[in-house]
């Protein structure tokens, strides 16, 4: 009976190595799709609309203008229209009310994108500091932040760090860890010998390392979660099929210079 057993295992496995010729998975030509990204935030919204990109092409960041772009507060019942600027960038100073529910609509040609979400509030960010840490390999420099959780609700959280002002990492957490309301978010970054650290990943002596600290859905949450894990997360907008997010929140950061020899050891 084993050697059946075997025989018919093998005939099954043939049969699926011969069908991996069948496939033909022709991704480098679908229709390109809208993508929008938007943060409404107390300093007001923003708001850029891009095209995904062939995968074979360089990705192509320029921001699209030929779209109509309203926000409503639907808890006050009031539309502003937003215009795009020099940048491509659609945007109105309008600040954003804690505590409000908000629609983004977005019409480019016979489509429409709509998305709702409500304003959460800010953080408390208590700190922000680097520890060493021993490795196998080397040092490690690991960067904690500690913050208050927002309320006694499920809460989730978007942490953006960037390393002189630009994007260095980012990352989601939510406040199932929280001790006493509050949450600690802990990342490696650079190891001690520059010389051995990737590019992308080596800090100096100097460097403004900020983080920011913005409470999101937990649908967004998710949907951060799925693009870190490269794999399909919640559809953030309905009406015609596009990708991205829109957000209401109040981002709180914190900064702290990089200075390696002035790290404590944990």
């Amino acid at each position: 009976m084993k050697i059946l057993d075997i025989i018919l295992a093998t005939i099954l496995l043939t049969g699926l190595i011969s069908c991996k010729k069948e496939l033909d998975i022709d991704y480098h030509d679908i229709e390109p799709l809208t993508v929008i990204e938007a943060e409404l935030t107390p300093l007001g919204i923003n708001v850029g609309i891009t095209l995904t990109t062939p995968m074979d092409e360089p990705m192509n960041l320029t921001r699209l203008t030929d779209a109509s772009v309203t926000l409503t507060d639907l808890s006050a019942d009031t539309t502003y229209i937003l215009t795009a600027g020099n940048d491509g960038f659609f945007t109105d100073s309008t600040p954003g009310i804690t505590g409000h529910r908000y629609r983004l609509t977005v019409v480019r040609g016979e489509k429409k994108y709509e998305a709702e979400t409500v304003m959460y509030s800010p953080a408390d960010f208590l700190s922000l500091g680097f520890n060493w840490i021993r490795m196998p390999y080397d040092h490690v420099a690991v960067l904690q932040a500690q913050f208050r959780d927002i309320s006694d609700n499920d809460d989730y959280f978007w942490i953006k760090i960037y390393r002189n002002d630009k994007i260095y990492q980012w990352s989601e957490i939510n406040d199932n860890g929280a001790v006493n309301g509050l949450l600690t978010f802990v990342t490696m970054t650079s190891r001690k010998d520059t010389e051995e650290e990737d590019e992308s990943e080596v800090l100096y002596d100097g460097d403004v390392i900020t983080a920011t600290v913005s409470a999101v859905s937990r649908e967004m949450y998710y949907y951060i979660e799925a693009l870190q894990n490269d794999s399909n997360g919640p559809a953030m907008f309905s009406g015609d099929r596009c990708l991205g997010y829109f957000i209401a929140t109040s981002p709180v950061e914190r900064s702290v210079v990089f200075r390696p020899d002035e790290i404590p050891f944990y």
